[in-house]
């Protein structure tokens, strides 16, 4: 899966300027997670379609960054995160961002964008539910 990243000065309104720009482009949002600090906003979507979203809101003057992230399937109990994540720091890979996507009968979907992907694909390929 894709996710972009968008930066921007943060105001009443900007989720839903965002949202409208995608929407009227027919661009379906598949996961959002939004935050501000410092008068600066930070709005990652994932979605299918991330170059011709990271278009039209280039367009629409926003900074946007473009990202490939892997959607993992974990049993939804205690330390399956450490796991994942030691696997990944044993190989020297970072992990930029990480995310729950949903949770429910007994498993969690987790959302992780990391620096070197291709290496960390082939490690947890038993956990990917998600690719490209």
């Amino acid at each position: 899966m894709k996710q972009i990243t968008i930066f921007a000065e943060d105001r009443v309104g900007l989720l839903a300027d965002i949202s409208y720009i995608l929407g009227k482009s027919h661009i379906n949002i598949e996961t959002v997670s939004a935050a501000s600090a410092g008068g600066k906003a930070f709005v990652i979507i994932g979605l299918t379609d991330a170059a011709r979203a990271s278009q039209m809101l280039k367009a629409n003057n926003y900074s946007v960054m473009e990202a490939d992230i892997l959607v993992l399937r974990l049993a939804d109990k205690p330390g399956e995160l450490a796991r994942v994540s030691q696997i990944l720091t044993d190989a020297g890979i970072s992990i930029v961002n990480v995310s729950i996507l949903a949770k429910g009968d007994g498993v969690v979907f987790d959302a992780m964008q990391v620096d070197k992907i291709e290496p960390a694909r082939k490690l947890l390929k038993e956990y990917i539910e998600l690719d490209k």
